[in-house]
């Protein structure tokens, strides 16, 4: 007989906002937090590298928020800094828990045992996507077929060198609302914006859309906004107010082709 697993004693579920939204995008925010729980100390790390970008994705849930606002979309978030489990990797992925991010060791996560691992896994991993997953699978028996939109944030300078796209939309299998939000974003925004730019799948970055909404043929996108963009509350609201119409405007645009197809 095989022996059972034994769960872990700390879970850290995903907050889930605006649950009852009636809008049919859902917002996943993978990187919401940089906090690091008291299980896992500070992982080597100084005040300002937890504070930096390696350790979360600064701006995100507040424009997640905002969008989620005007959208009247649910918003899932990740509660922990993806420095202990980065929600957006698989957990046989390097970057799940990374020993080295950018320019900066990680030392709490230099020699990480399989059963630790596993541990972090259960104890973030797991209940984000099962929280995730059933609240996609409820909408859809219901007939409300969801489009799955995840939002990040990157930084400005990336191992030393300057990045000017502004907005970037990504996607994996399915391009037709990342392309469509992309038109959308370059006819009524002054962002400079880029498909498949900072970052692509070919990068492995689009996990949970992977996971999420191809298994369901959902239409998805991950966008990617340069974070001195959204750098204060005020910067987020503005921001939010420029990207809900694009985000609106491609999901009329791919309704659109579905019924011409």
């Amino acid at each position: 007989m095989r022996a059972s697993v034994k769960q872990p004693a700390d879970l850290y579920p995903p907050v889930i906002e605006n649950a009852d939204a009636s809008g049919r995008i859902v917002l996943v925010c993978e990187h919401a937090s940089n906090l690091i729980p008291p299980r896992w100390g500070d992982l080597g790390l100084s005040p300002d590298q937890r504070r930096a970008h390696i350790a979360w994705d600064p701006g995100a849930l507040g424009l997640a928020r905002g969008l989620a606002r005007r959208l009247d979309a649910v918003l899932i978030h990740a509660p922990v800094s993806r420095l202990v489990y980065d929600c957006n990797r698989a957990p046989d992925m390097a970057g799940a828990m990374p020993s080295r991010s950018e320019v900066h060791d990680i030392p709490g996560n230099a020699a990480i045992s399989a059963e630790e691992r596993l541990a972090r896994t259960q104890s973030v991993y797991l209940p984000f996507h099962n929280a995730a997953h059933g609240l996609i699978v409820e909408r859809i028996a219901r007939g409300q077929r969801p489009v799955i939109v995840t939002i990040h944030s990157f930084t400005p300078v990336y191992f030393g060198q300057s990045r000017s796209v502004e907005f970037g939309v990504i996607h994996d299998a399915d391009p037709s609302y990342a392309k469509a939000i992309l038109a959308a974003a370059q006819a009524t925004t002054n962002l400079r914006v880029e498909l498949n730019a900072p970052y692509s799948a070919a990068d492995d970055v689009t996990h949970s859309l992977r996971v999420l909404a191809t298994p369901y043929g959902l239409p998805n996108a991950m966008l990617e906004i340069r974070n001195d963009l959204i750098g204060s509350p005020e910067a987020e609201e503005a921001m939010a107010e420029a990207l809900a119409p694009v985000l609106n405007m491609g999901l009329v645009e791919i309704q659109k082709q579905a019924k011409a197809g």
